[in-house]
Order: structure tokens, then sequence, then C-alpha cells
């Protein structure tokens, strides 16, 4: 394993973590750091390349439907031939796109999320890799989650104390919905372990409490659709994990789950309001929905939307310039997306979305069906934390437009290729978890090699 290969996966994880913590990567500075890593992902590539003489390619068929609709996002943009404006100005030319500049920057967003994707899909290229980045995520999930919570009782207004967006944030998201995707995907890691008894027992307390911890903030998150998107999750990750035999295996996890809401629900009153008390009604320190935002409203507005663009769609990131034509409320408030990224898909790509979004979530479904029934122990256990985290973000999709965050399509990502990478067999593989990290300590200092330049599968 090369200088250049623990580079490029540095990288990864750096980035994800930047984004996450620069505000979700929203902002065009942030996103212009995120366009110039993922070129710097390329050329580091290529140097590998260039030192190893073997191409290595990320053979994943799930990487096809995004790249597929960022060649589309390219193609709402070519002119087909010019129009006149009614108030007078010629030769505008005629796009698929209602927003020629939005697409284009979406294109740019989507090739470089393709980039990021391949180089997740090729350098998770170990078990130990592989388990070193589940303990990454981990304890980062446990340290933001620590951090989100300090700053609701500090600074709850304030990102950092230092930036004040105009709707109360929580983390580093303006938006509250988006901080409960990034924590449901950062705890399903810690639960498929636990749940799939891939965690040493030593550190089984550790993983309890670090899950307790990121769940209880997920509740101050006040984020319904994450707290629907959480009990997702666990149930999935309950329903994985039972065996045909044991009832009281299934009852045991089911009173683990329990316990885990139980715990966070009293840690979370303890400090403050919760996403339960906005279930009930008492949406406290929360802006109340008007008319014209709330969902239900901005939902059937997207589907005349889609009606009348069909088949080619608005264009990749047009939603925001083609929704107030639409809007037959007072448009006092201006909506950019249509919180709910099924429906907002079919309105920018029309057709060709809705058939890319369907093959993305066959794919997804088939890839998960192999790597939960891998031997393996600990990749067994990976696989079914990263595929409830990866199941419970599309349910919270339906709800909010978390998928349009790129720290969290970053992580969604990272989940699937962990997915993938589970899938696979290494020569690194434990195989009794408890027993052979144990001898392992006591084993030689030795490096083991291992052919770094062979092509991902």
């Amino acid at each position: 394993m090369g200088l250049l290969n623990r580079a490029a996966f540095l990288l990864i994880l750096t980035i994800v973590v930047a984004m996450t913590m620069l505000y979700g990567g929203v902002h065009q500075p942030v996103l212009a750091l995120f366009y110039a890593s993922a070129a710097l992902l390329v050329i580091l590539w290529a140097a590998d390349l260039w030192v190893n003489g073997e191409l290595r390619l990320a053979r994943s068929l799930l990487q096809v439907p995004l790249l597929l609709l960022a060649v589309y996002a390219v193609i709402q943009i070519i002119p087909f031939g010019t129009t006149s404006d009614p108030a007078g100005v010629a030769d505008i030319p005629r796009t698929i796109s209602a927003d020629s500049f939005a697409t284009s920057l979406a294109a740019v967003q989507l090739f470089s999320l393709v980039i990021f994707f391949a180089g997740m899909l090729i350098y998770i290229d170990s078990a130990t890799r592989l388990s070193r980045l589940a303990g990454f995520l981990t304890i980062f999930g446990f340290a933001y989650a620590f951090f989100a919570i300090l700053q609701s009782v500090l600074s709850p207004e304030a990102i950092f104390g230092i930036y004040k967006p105009a709707v109360r944030p929580f983390g580093t998201f303006v938006n509250r919905n988006d901080y409960a995707a990034m924590i449901v995907m950062l705890m399903s890691v810690p639960l498929g372990m636990l749940f799939s008894g891939a965690v040493a027992r030593e550190k089984r307390l550790l993983y309890a409490i670090a899950i307790a911890l990121m769940a209880t903030s997920l509740l101050l998150s006040q984020s319904r659709g994450g707290l629907v998107a959480f009990l997702t999750e666990v149930i999935l990750l309950v329903l994985l994990t039972r065996t045909a035999k044991s009832s009281k295996n299934l009852l045991l996890k089911f009173s683990l789950a329990l316990l885990f809401l139980l715990t966070a629900i009293g840690g979370a009153i303890f400090v403050g309001e919760t996403s339960l008390t906005r279930f009930s009604g008492n949406d406290v320190a929360v802006e109340a929905p008007t008319e014209t935002t709330s969902r239900f409203h901005i939902w059937s507005t997207t589907t005349k939307m889609i009606a009348d663009n069909m088949p080619m769609g608005v264009g990749l990131g047009a939603f925001p310039a083609v929704y107030p034509r639409y809007d037959t409320g007072s448009g006092s408030e201006r909506v950019n997306q249509a919180h709910n990224d099924y429906l907002q898909l079919v309105s920018d790509a029309g057709v060709f979305g809705a058939v890319l979004g369907i093959l993305f979530l066959y794919l997804l479904i088939r890839q998960g069906r192999e790597s939960v029934r891998v031997e393996n122990g600990l990749r067994r256990g990976l696989a079914v934390g990263a595929l409830a985290g990866t199941v419970a973000v599309l349910v919270h999709s339906a709800f909010d437009f978390v998928l349009h965050i790129t720290a969290v399509s970053l992580m969604f990502l990272l989940l699937i290729a962990m997915l993938v990478a589970s899938s696979r067999k290494y020569d690194d593989d434990i195989t009794d978890f408890d027993q052979t990290r144990h001898h392992r300590r006591r084993r030689s200092s030795r490096p083991q090699r291992h052919d770094s330049g062979r092509i991902a599968t």
C-alpha cells in the first residue's frame, strides 16, 4: 500500500470532514475547495497509475446512474438554436435547462461527486482499512455530536459562535434536518457493528456511549424527518441481524434499541427541546411554516412543474428559477428546494431522472442483499450498518432535500462504498473478531505487503 494510495484515501476522509464542518459545503468558497479537491484526487489517481503501472478502476455499477445524471446535466445546457425574449432581446440560446448557469454548476457538482465516489470504491481496498474507517466514523460521530450539543447550549443561534444564519442552525448545518441526516448516517456504522456482534467485548460500552450521545444530539436537532429516519434505521438493523432460530436474540436487540432511544430522550430532555415536542405540536424555537412554504404546498406545486416540463425536466439546479411561475402563494418567501429529493429529481431531470433514480435504487438493493450475506463477521456488521444508514437517508429524502447538501451526499456515497467494499474478500480478513484482534497484538510487527495495484472489483 503505497504513499499515493494512502494520500488519496486521506484526502477523501479530509474532504468528508471538511465539508461537514464548513457549514455542510453549501457556500461557493467551500464548494470551490470541494471541486479543487476532486481535481487533486484525479491527479493522485493518475500518479498512482504512473508509478505502479496498473489501472485501478472501480467496477461497481452504482456509479453509472450518478455519472449519467452528470452527463445529462451537460446535455441540458447545450444550445439547440436560439430564441427571442418578449422584451426584445434576440438570439438567446435555446437549452433544455431554464437556468443554464445553475445547471452548469450542478454538472460540476455531480462530476465531483462521481470522482469522489470512484475514489472511495478504489481506495477502500483492505479489511484493515475498512475496519479503521469504521472506527474513524464512530469517533468523528461522537466528537461531532458532543460539539453540536455543546453549541446548542452555549451558542444556539450562531455556528462556532460566529456565523448567525437567518434560521436557527444545529451543529455546523444551517438546516437542522441536514444535521439529522448526517448524524443518522454516522450512527449507522457503530450500530451495525454492535447489533451484529462485530465489536470486541471490551469496547462495546464505548460504542454504546457514542451511539447514545449521537442519538441525543439527533433529538435535540428537533428534526422530525431525522427521527423517522433513525427509527427506520434501527428497525432495519434489528431485522437484518435477527437469527431465525432465536426469538430471544430478536427480543434482546429490540430491547437494546429501546434502551438507546430512552437514553437519548432522557439526555435530550435534560438539555432542552427535542423533536418529540415538534411531533406533539409544541414547535418551540422553530419557525412555523406559512401557507406557501409548507411541504404539502411545495409538493403540489412541484407536481405541476413536473407535468408541464415532461419529458426533459426544467434543468438540474434550475428549480428555484422555475418554481415561482407555478407558485399560487404570495411569493413572499423564496423556495429553493422541493423538500423531497425524489420529486425534485423528476422535476429537474424529467423522465431520464426518474429512470436513473429507479436504476440506482435497484442496484443499491441488489448490492445490499449481496453484502449482508457475507460470512465474515466484521464485514457483515459494516454491511448491515451501511445499508441501514443509506436506507434511512433515502427515507429522510422523502421529507427534505438532504441529498442536495454536499456533506450529506459525500457521507451517503461513503456508506455505499463501504457497502460495496464489505462484499469483497481480502487477504487480511479477520475471521474471529474478538480472538484475532487479541492475538494480532502479539504477532511480529513485520509489515505485511498487499497488492496495491490490483483492479478493485
